[in-house]
């Protein structure tokens, strides 16, 4: 109990009513989202990763420079992967922004 009087149950039910629940939609949209961003990601990684790392496997190369381009290929497929993730999520969020009620309006005071 808080000094207030108010328990954590009272607080919890304030903070979760302020936002209005999702629809199915909503969470289908963000699922499908989500899954393109992961597939679309891994296939931006596995590109970086040939190009930087397919090398190794037609050239005769040093051992040396082998683990080289492998390591650097894995380093870059990391890196792309997450920025990829990142970067569709992120834009997806910011789309997703709440329309105004009536169409054609832009804000409360038109």
């Amino acid at each position: 109990m808080s000094n207030k009087g108010e328990n954590a149950d009272s607080r919890r039910e304030r903070r979760v009513g302020t936002r209005s629940p999702r629809t199915q939609a909503q969470r289908d949209a963000v699922t499908v989202e989500i899954g393109y961003a992961l597939a679309s990601a891994a296939f931006v990684a596995a590109v970086a990763f040939g190009v930087v790392a397919g090398p190794a496997l037609f050239l005769e190369l040093s051992h040396g420079t082998v683990r080289a381009l492998v390591t650097s290929g894995g380093g870059l497929a990391t890196a792309l992967f997450a920025l990829r993730v990142a970067t569709v999520l992120y834009r997806f969020h910011h789309e997703a922004a709440p329309q105004p009620s009536q169409p054609g309006r832009t804000s409360p005071d038109s």
